[in-house]
């Protein structure tokens, strides 16, 4: 399957799966959390990526 990212990466975090969201959303799915993409300029930078600051952020 291919997965060409088409928009701009927001994540300010540099790790291996930057700017390839498929196998970002995959990393973070293992482990419970969810990406930078999901979350609001601000709360992208706490880099808390559960779901409770999900709810919190989208309030």
């Amino acid at each position: 399957m291919s997965c060409d990212n088409k928009r701009p990466c927001p994540c300010t975090y540099s790790c291996q799966n930057h700017a390839k969201c498929c196998d970002c959303v995959a990393f973070h799915n293992r482990n419970w959390e969810f990406p930078a993409c999901f979350f609001s300029k601000e709360a992208e930078r706490t880099y808390d990526r559960s779901f409770t600051k999900l709810v919190q952020d989208r309030k």
